[in-house]
């Protein structure tokens, strides 16, 4: 997206996004929100998300960057003046903005925000850096881009090969997947995409979701490809009664449901709830949503059809939410394993005889995933895997692991766009 100097209200917007992303720990779809940002221009909205992104996207190489440039580092109290100058460096170097537009709308956007001792200092920088732009796009993405607690860990669980084209994978801007239900080939020469041999319709540059075909009349709906396939796993037909536990905002709901599946879909969030209503409505779909915490929902009777879709630190999903890489925390992790042991313990008993149980997270913590199947089976005898075969995900081998467990990366179907980090578990009680 291009811009120009005069478009400064944007980066405006910009810049006060990337403060709450990275000054108070604010998610920043929840960021997104904020009435001053939708009261912006479609455009100027988003241009102001997608510099906000490629800046959390590059943080690291910006911040190496920006010290090499700096005679001396900024002091901690000036993270406003740290946060233009990332912005107008990840405009200059690592987008199609034209350099006097990054260089001037940087200067101007210092002036505005009243730091008129460092307006030389910004035009310093923002000069050098257009001067050498060549030689700083150079400063390695890989694995400066990567918090080193996530480095660290994907280094060991996955290898240092796979760590780095989960590294890489997440400095792309992401496709756009859909999950349709009926003619997905139709609506993939309609809409100009393709198909994953998951069978999610794939787009590339769609621009703005509403205004595309099909959205009005509830034809799909935005699902990543690998968040399509837990649902699947169920294998729940037509009249099957299927317990969705936190199911909102709805995407694997929405899936049961265009099944034929009879689906009660559990959250505790009344908003969250919300959601999930408003898009099956548009959806045409129906579910019983039922207000409650999984915890401590007890349905009438033992069910025979169940998916947990647990809450996590949504690690797998960096690609499109860069800002998780920098407002997430080892505390945080342990937090979210502990509430998913939790939520899986109590989901497995309300499991009935010869039920099954699919339990998946975004995550690609194992401590989120494989461990939390591995320590429930070491104390629940009457429950063993159903392993998954890789004709249930397309074709796709290197997604299943040994003990028969889907886990897809960031770098799988790499050469097509990629797909999230997800975990998903078969259970059957016996």
């Amino acid at each position: 997206m291009r811009s120009d100097s005069s478009n400064i209200d944007s980066r405006t917007a910009a810049l006060d996004l990337l403060n709450q992303v990275l000054g108070k720990g604010r998610s920043l779809q929840v960021a997104l929100t904020d009435p001053a940002l939708q009261a912006l221009p479609q455009r100027d909205r988003a241009f102001a998300r997608r510099m906000t992104a490629t800046t959390l996207r590059r943080l690291g190489q910006l911040d190496t960057i920006l010290d090499t440039l700096l005679e001396r580092p900024l002091a901690p109290k000036l993270h406003s003046l740290r946060n233009i100058l990332r912005l107008g460096l990840a405009q200059l170097l690592f987008d199609d903005v034209p350099a006097y537009a990054a260089v001037d709308t940087t200067v101007a956007l210092t002036r505005t925000l009243k730091l008129n001792r460092y307006i030389k200092l910004a035009n310093a920088i923002m000069r050098r850096a257009q001067r050498e732009a060549s030689t700083l796009r150079q400063t390695p993405a890989v694995p400066t881009n990567t918090p080193g607690w996530l480095w660290n860990r994907w280094v060991a669980h996955y290898g240092p090969e796979n760590a780095a084209a989960i590294a890489q994978q997440h400095l792309a801007i992401p496709p756009l997947d859909l999950t349709v239900p009926q003619d997905a080939a139709a609506w993939a020469e309609r809409l100009g995409g393709s198909l994953l041999p998951t069978g999610s319709l794939r787009l590339t540059d769609a621009g703005r979701i509403d205004e595309l075909p099909g959205y009005d009349e509830g034809a799909w709906w935005v699902q990543d490809g690998a968040a399509a396939i837990p649902a699947r796993l169920l294998q729940a037909g037509a009249g099957t009664p299927v317990l969705d536990l936190c199911a909102a905002p709805g995407g694997k709901t929405a899936q049961l449901a265009a099944t034929g599946a009879a689906v009660t879909a559990v959250d505790r969030g009344d908003k969250r709830l919300a959601t999930l209503q408003s898009n099956l409505q548009r959806l045409g779909l129906t579910a019983d949503c039922i207000p409650a915490d999984a915890v401590t929902y007890q349905p009438p009777d033992k069910q025979s059809h169940i998916l947990l879709d647990a809450p996590c630190t949504a690690t797998g999903t960096l690609r499109r939410n860069p800002d998780i890489a920098w407002t997430r925390t080892e505390d945080d992790l342990q937090r979210a394993a502990a509430a998913q042991t939790k939520l899986l313990h109590a989901a497995a008993k309300l499991l009935g005889p010869g039920g099954t149980l699919v339990y998946a997270v975004c995550s690609l913590e194992p401590e989120e995933g494989e461990q939390q199947v591995e320590n429930l089976l070491s104390i629940e005898p009457d429950l063993q895997r159903g392993p998954i075969d890789a004709r249930e995900t397309g074709g796709l081998d290197e997604c299943i692991t040994a003990a028969g467990d889907l886990r897809t990366l960031p770098c799988h179907l790499a050469e097509l766009g990629g797909l999230d980090g997800f975990f998903a578990a078969r259970l059957r009680r016996r």
